[in-house]
């Protein structure tokens, strides 16, 4: 995978006035942390981290951090939580993660199927149950996305997690052996509608009668 450099500047003010200074003036405020790394205050522009995200998933992304403070340092690293503001859309904080380029590392991965399962033409469903696989790889391994044939699946067969091949020397973490696609029934499918609508018909009901506890009864003027 390659490795995509953005530059960060030193920092070192903290707190919520400073911050917001930042914001104002285009930029960041993030921090760089590892298991050998001491916390270190960054920011980084806005721009320069929106051209990283058209790039890619922000938690698969490798990076070389490059951190200006009078010389220039490059550390390799990985997006390890990105807050954004639940209402602007805004980018709040950025807290980067340095990496060692010869150990594995934990990442999720999108799954992706390919082919037509039987159990779709015979009028069964296709369900992914798990969107995203958890892999142990090195940085430099981490795939784009993981592929699952589903040509083979008929109605009631699934895929589990323990029969994805991948290529290399990438292994998914496994604590059970989950599963990862199934084909449904006609049958359950439609139960699981029925369900779905009942659950609806609930809490609509649920918001009318406490749409009426709400209401103020009149009063009586003697």
């Amino acid at each position: 995978m390659e490795q995509l450099e953005l530059k960060t500047h030193m920092r070192t003010s903290v707190g919520n006035g400073p911050a917001r200074v930042l914001r104002r003036e285009g930029k960041i405020p993030a921090v760089l942390y590892g298991p050998k790394t001491e916390p270190i205050l960054l920011s980084v522009a806005v721009k320069d981290i929106e051209q990283i995200l058209k790039k890619g998933t922000f938690g698969q992304i490798l990076l070389n951090l490059v951190i200006q403070n009078g010389k220039a340092v490059t550390k390799p690293a990985m997006i390890k939580e990105l807050q954004i503001h639940p209402v602007s859309g805004k980018f709040l904080h950025i807290d980067f993660y340095e990496i060692d380029m010869e150990r594995k590392i934990r990442v999720k991965v999108p799954v992706v199927t390919t082919g037509k399962a039987i159990g779709v033409e015979n009028g069964g469903l296709l369900q992914i149950v798990r969107r995203e696989l958890e892999v142990l790889c090195l940085p430099t391994q981490i795939p784009n996305v993981i592929k699952v044939d589903v040509s083979e699946l008929d109605v009631g067969d699934s895929v589990h997690a323990e029969e994805i091949q991948l290529a290399g020397d990438i292994e998914i973490a496994l604590d059970i052996n989950y599963t990862v696609v199934t084909v449904l029934s006609p049958k359950v499918e439609l139960e699981v509608a029925e369900e779905e609508e009942e659950e609806v018909e609930a809490e609509a009901a649920e918001e009318e009668a406490g749409a009426e506890r709400d209401t103020p009864e009149d009063s009586e003027e003697g």
